[in-house]
């Protein structure tokens, strides 16, 4: 794509980046047949390639962001997909991200959509707001069709209600210390721990059946992916600082990988050093950080397998989260541990579009995420299975919403084949 940026434009570092981008696009539509807004719209401005022409036109233009933009911008799902499917190597997600921080500068949104993504960024970040605001919800639900008739955040609030869960999860015990002589990080993270606490739970009890101990550093929080999707760019980065800070200093003291159990903040850590590449002070200590970080099923293959002591043979739904399969371009690697552990396996149709959940993508486009999760519940249905089992806590809340099957993280399942307990989900 030919580009005609401004030398005093191209002295930005990411302006340069983006042309970069924009120029290695070469208008073929490929990304078109894997585009999730794409299939059910059928609008071009709803597909990478017609969001690359508007992102072009705004930036290379020098003009702020128009309701037009905004609107095609904010339904893209950040799914990845494109880039998959992409033969000429366009970086969309880079991208994507930097329409949004420029939609974000530039652009005065209504007074609902302002409130709404206000709320979110000064919640879900944060584990015992969020703690707080479950417990408010679970007590609102009954008010969700009052809710959604509200003007301007109707619709986003009563999602919000019917994502909450039916019921509270349990504070986890933290496994006892091992005799370890290797030791790892695990991120805690924000909205997982307070969802599905179980998650972590059985990541370290499946690590220290290996002799393998997990750190908890200090001063670690939310991964910075869900205020970077909304535009907020410098308050990620800071969420992004204060975790790179917190891991350097226990990778200084022996610890030798960062383990992530959500894969939508995998994808995010290992961007940290291309995210911080202009900082003085944090670019060699982001790119440290994003190359020590794991997916936990990474890290699970790499040590020697665990015989299951429980009788498995269960037909389980692999639905590969987009951050895993498009962002981390993970896609064999937690089907073979599972199969190794005695599952049945079966490939869901249609298996590269998105679910719909895409971090706060379900709550501030609820159309768009309730026909994908439909879509997306139909296919995993089609393959009658007994269990589906994912990577990423978003998918698990979303797809629940929309099916009766148990859906568990992968590593439950390993962990509960190896030796430890039931997940709640499969003993209802």
């Amino acid at each position: 794509m030919k580009t005609t940026f401004s030398p005093a434009q191209l002295e930005d570092v990411q302006m340069r980046t983006s042309e970069k981008i924009l120029r290695s696009c070469v208008h073929c539509g490929f990304c078109t047949a894997t585009c999730p807004t794409y299939l059910l719209e059928g609008d071009e401005l709803d597909s990478p390639r017609g969001r690359i022409y508007l992102i072009k036109d705004m930036l290379e233009g020098g003009k702020p962001a128009t309701p037009e933009v905004v609107k095609h911008i904010d339904r893209c799902l950040s799914c990845l997909s494109c880039m998959t499917t992409c033969p000429s190597g366009v970086h969309y997600m880079h991208l994507v991200d930097h329409a949004r921080a420029h939609i974000e500068k530039t652009y005065h949104r209504p007074f609902g959509q302002r409130l709404m993504r206000n709320i979110l960024a000064a919640v879900l970040p944060y584990r015992e707001r969020f703690r707080f605001a479950l417990a408010a919800a679970f007590f609102a639900k009954p008010l969700a069709p009052v809710v959604g008739a509200l003007p301007g955040i109707g619709p986003s609030m009563r999602s919000m209600l019917k994502l909450a869960p039916a019921r509270f999860a349990l504070r986890e015990a933290v496994p006892a210390d091992v005799a370890a002589t290797r030791r790892v990080i695990i991120l805690e993270g924000c909205a997982q721990p307070v969802l599905r606490p179980s998650i972590n739970a059985a990541a370290r009890r499946l690590l220290a059946r290996h002799g393998i101990g997990v750190v908890t550093p200090k001063g670690e929080g939310c991964c910075g992916a869900l205020v970077h999707h909304m535009g907020r760019e410098e308050a990620a980065l800071d969420f992004a600082r204060a975790n790179i800070d917190a891991w350097c200093a226990e990778l200084d003291r022996g610890a030798e990988a960062i383990l992530i159990t959500a894969s939508g903040c995998g994808t995010s850590v290992k961007d940290y050093g291309f995210l911080l590449r202009e900082d003085e002070a944090y670019a060699d200590k982001a790119a440290r950080v994003s190359a020590a970080t794991r997916d936990i099923t990474e890290f699970v293959l790499s040590l020697p397998a665990l015989k299951p002591v429980r009788t498995t043979g269960q037909i389980v739904a692999y639905h590969s989260a987009c951050s895993m399969q498009h962002g981390q371009k993970i896609t064999d690697g937690p089907k073979r541990l599972l199969r190794d552990a005695g599952f049945q396996l079966r490939d869901v149709p249609e298996g590269h579009i998105c679910c719909g959940s895409a971090g706060t993508y379900n709550i501030l486009q609820p159309d768009f995420a309730d026909r994908l999760r439909a879509r997306k519940v139909s296919n995993i249905e089609r393959v009658k299975p007994q269990i589906i089992a994912t990577g990423n806590i978003g998918c698990i809340t979303q797809i629940a919403q929309g099916t009766a099957i148990p859906i568990v993280h992968t590593v439950e399942l390993l962990d509960w084949a190896s030796g430890g307990p039931a997940p709640v989900e499969l003993a209802l």
